[in-house]
């Protein structure tokens, strides 16, 4: 058997709400390692919607996340892998906590987040929800294919800000959150073989030198650096891992797309909790997605609110 996850982000750009970073661990036959995981699983999902066809949606969430029923796409696919991963699909803070059990101290420190939770699903009927996901289990279990891991990393706006104010580089600071998603997957991982795919951001092709700084090596065996990959071959705590960095990641990696659905999903229903909390401080704002033109607009309405609570706005915007 062998280690093939994913790692994917949601929310790098935005002025207002988290970044979140996913890795999502499947452990398959060795000979499965380098195949195409959405033909192995075709008896239960699928890359494509379809109104007629109810297998698991598989697919980038920008595909997923968009028209009137979106979200509930989005919803679906995330909830579904979460539960056939064996997490509790109950309330959002439970779920958050299972993901990410350090998440509770941060969200503590955000009047928007602190006392937030919320059923779960939120647009989806639960027992639809779980009979998906038992034919998804069933058809891992008939290609021995496992779920090995789900592992999150949020990193909310003023934990954001610090990190940006000290690496003057937000691109460090998302490869930070990455980094420690590799930890996490290294430690499921154990003694064997991993082959992980990272969605690139931006048009950084040389991966080497930080990654040897990083994860403490003395060596890097690169397999390849072009515009579409980054390949490298590193041997760390007697396990052997591969970490390809593609630009597309989610399209051409079913754990890879499987992160980004996860990422997405999380940072939108802390939109929820976010647009909750203003929407109550500031009755008629209208909700926003927190990316820049729209997060200005937003901004400018709440404005009197931050004012008379004493906000302190390094918490609230992110820096660009």
């Amino acid at each position: 058997m062998a280690i093939v996850a994913g790692i994917d982000e949601a929310g790098y750009g935005p002025l207002l709400g988290p970044l979140v970073v996913t890795g999502v661990v499947l452990d398959v036959p060795d000979q499965d390692a380098h195949g195409c995981l959405w033909e192995k699983l075709a008896g239960s999902s699928t890359r494509r919607n379809s109104k007629s066809d109810h297998r698991l949606v598989i697919a980038d969430s920008k595909k997923l996340h968009q028209g009137k029923y979106g979200f509930r796409r989005l919803e679906r696919t995330a909830t579904v892998t979460l539960a056939s991963a064996g997490f509790p699909i109950t309330t959002f803070r439970s779920t958050l906590d299972a993901l990410c059990p350090e998440a509770a101290g941060a969200t503590d420190q955000y009047p928007w987040y602190r006392d937030f939770d919320i059923p779960l699903p939120i647009q989806n009927d639960p027992t639809q929800i779980q009979l998906v996901a038992n034919a998804f289990q069933k058809d891992l279990r008939d290609q021995e294919i496992q779920l090995l891991g789900i592992f999150c990393e949020p990193l909310l706006e003023g934990h954001f800000n610090r990190l940006v104010a000290n690496t003057r580089n937000k691109a460090v600071v998302s490869f930070g959150l990455v980094l420690r998603i590799i930890d996490r997957i290294a430690a499921a991982a154990g003694s064997q073989s991993c082959t992980i795919c990272i969605d690139r951001q931006g048009g950084r092709t040389h991966y080497g030198p930080p990654l040897m700084t990083a994860l403490d090596l003395r060596h890097i065996n690169i397999l390849q650096e072009s515009e579409e990959a980054s390949i490298y071959q590193i041997e760390r705590n007697r396990t052997t891992m591969e970490l390809a960095f593609r630009t597309y990641g989610e399209e051409n990696s079913l754990p890879c797309a499987l992160a980004s659905v996860i990422s997405k999903y999380m940072r939108e229903v802390f939109m929820v909790a976010f647009n909750r909390y203003w929407g109550e401080a500031s009755p008629g704002v209208k909700p926003t997605a927190g990316y820049y033109q729209d997060g200005r607009r937003f901004l400018s309405e709440i404005d009197p609110v931050i004012a008379s609570r004493g906000i302190d706005r390094t918490m609230l915007v992110r820096r660009q």
